[in-house]
């Protein structure tokens, strides 16, 4: 069987998929006619996490991967990472020329999946119940420009907003804004569990074993009318404790296709095999890793020590041993693809250097070896990550500067003990809320941080951060957006290591998956569909 390689031109606004793929005729799954889709996601309600799909709380890119087939938002961003588009909406602009007034008119005749109205009164609940809640999860920052939300009948609603705010469009295709049914959600207290009441293009019915959901099926919801064109009537979502265990489900055709975490080792793997029944999609990514500061940890609260880290830590080596092509080395927080970016910490820092990292260490009176543990999240980044934080230790304690230790944590103790201060030093990733700059400065930097971090810096947070949403041209906005990510690598408050790829495997009878996740990692299961094997 032939390998086939189809590469789709970059276009404007639109970041296409490569496709690299394996003939065979195999068809996969064990659900009948519905598409069986593996991921390495975890979905846990814990007694510090009781509401993990509750728009309101979720903010990781497992949850909102669920929320985004469930729950409609007024606007979303089909296919690509343009301009969103009307969703829940019939039509959305700003109405006055200082983007502080924005209105939405709803579509006619929306439905819940319970076959209830959907009205601007809906929206406006949702909306302020999320403001409202503050979960500690960070996720009601990205709603923070709204002042009040109006309704006018029951088909407008209108956002006034405390300054100008560009971006404000793609803050509404996010499911913090999602539209939930009233009678389900409590005005004042998060929803427990896994139920979800929305009016997206799929209903879910949850499968869960010790508070653990392990499968979701979604099935086509009759009463949907949005932007969106479901090309299935039902796709099955399983969770699996690692990628190993997901690549063998493939192998064997109880899955269908494989999306993320995939090991290194797995990808290298099908891009190399000539021969088969699966295909690898491989398509730009947005996501980033980073170490993240407890800056009022002793251990850290010197910013000599965190600038020395910046100039110790080689990123291609790390790169180079753990991740090969699959990641390129980041000099911001911001990737190299977005509109804003600066490579801010090479510029201030150069090529990894001892001796200058000796130099900063010394001249803040700081003793060395300076002992530090290095936590990570043994589960919800991918296998890759242990092996990440020991060449990380072993870059910093080859230096003679540091005695590091690391240390992982399962997600779900990892991110509330990381939400309560209790590491200094820490590894996380970022999956964009949208493909804006600001959505990789604001949650880290602005009021409300989505880390929790102690770190405020004034300038960024009065004058900065709102001087950039002030821009609908994002190119006029570089300026703001580059001052921010110079203080960023003057005060490393975070530490940005690498920018991801992103990969889709595949049976070969499923069409859709160069679709089936846009460069923020959203999985837009209405793509897939089964078709017929090469």
């Amino acid at each position: 069987m032939n390998r086939k390689t189809l590469v789709l031109p970059a276009v404007a606004g639109l970041l296409t998929p490569v496709l690299a793929a394996c003939g065979g005729s195999s068809s996969g799954g064990k659900s009948g006619d519905a598409i069986v889709v593996g991921t390495t996601d975890r979905f846990i309600a814990s007694s510090d996490a009781p509401a993990p799909v509750d728009p309101a709380y979720a903010y990781d890119v497992g949850s909102w991967n669920i929320l985004r087939q469930t729950v409609q938002t007024l606007m979303v961003q089909p296919r690509g990472d343009g301009e969103p588009q009307p969703e829940a909406a019939e039509s959305c602009g700003f109405t006055d020329t200082g983007n502080e007034r924005y209105a939405c008119k709803l579509r006619k005749d929306l439905k819940f999946a319970n076959g209830d109205p959907v009205t601007a009164a809906d929206v406006k609940y949702s909306i302020d119940r999320a403001r409202a809640l503050k979960a500690d999860s960070g996720v009601f920052a990205l709603l923070s420009t709204i002042d009040t939300v109006e309704t006018q009948g029951d088909n407008e609603v209108i956002f006034h907003l405390k300054t100008a705010d560009a971006t404000f469009p793609f803050k509404l295709s996010t499911p913090v804004a999602g539209i939930v049914d009233p009678k389900g959600y409590e005005k004042n207290k998060l929803r427990d569990g896994f139920d979800i009441d929305g009016s997206g293009p799929y209903t879910m019915q949850a499968e869960v074993k010790n508070n653990e959901l392990v499968k979701a099926t979604f099935t086509k919801n009759p009463n949907y009318k949005g932007l969106l064109t479901p090309k299935n009537d039902k796709v099955v979502l399983e969770s699996f404790p690692d990628a190993d265990a997901m690549g063998s489900a493939l192998d064997k055709g109880d899955i269908d296709v494989m999306t993320r975490t995939m090991d290194p080792d797995q990808i290298r793997k099908l891009q190399n095999d000539t021969s088969g029944n699966v295909n690898l999609v491989e398509m730009p990514g947005l996501e980033i890793r980073y170490l993240a500061f407890n800056t009022d940890a002793p251990t850290v609260k010197s910013k000599a020590v965190r600038q020395a880290m910046a100039q110790v830590i080689n990123r291609g080596e790390l790169v180079s041993k753990v991740y090969g092509t699959e990641a390129e080395p980041l000099f911001s927080l911001v990737p190299a693809t977005i509109t804003g970016h600066s490579n801010s910490f090479f510029n201030k820092y150069g090529n990894p250097s001892v001796g200058k990292a000796r130099t900063l260490l010394s001249k803040a009176g700081i003793t060395t070896p300076v002992k530090l543990t290095l936590h990570y999240t043994t589960d919800h980044y991918g296998q890759a990550t242990a092996k990440e934080f020991e060449v990380l230790k072993q870059q910093l304690n080859a230096s003679g500067l540091f005695d590091v230790t690391v240390q992982g944590t399962p997600w779900d103790k990892f991110r509330p003990a990381e939400k309560k201060g209790a590491y200094d030093v820490y590894g996380m990733g970022w999956f964009p809320d949208f493909a804006d700059a600001d959505n990789y400065l604001a949650p880290f930097l602005d009021k409300d941080n989505t880390l929790g971090s102690p770190y405020a810096n004034p300038e960024i947070i009065n004058t900065l951060i709102p001087q950039s949403r002030r821009e609908a041209d994002r190119l006029t906005a570089s300026k703001s957006l580059t001052d921010m990510q110079d203080i960023v690598a003057d005060d490393v408050p975070i530490l940005p290591l690498w920018q991801g790829k992103q990969y889709v495997a595949t049976r070969d009878d499923i069409t859709g998956s160069e679709y089936a996740m846009n460069s923020s990692s959203t999985l837009q299961l209405w793509e897939l569909s089964r078709g017929v094997g090469s």
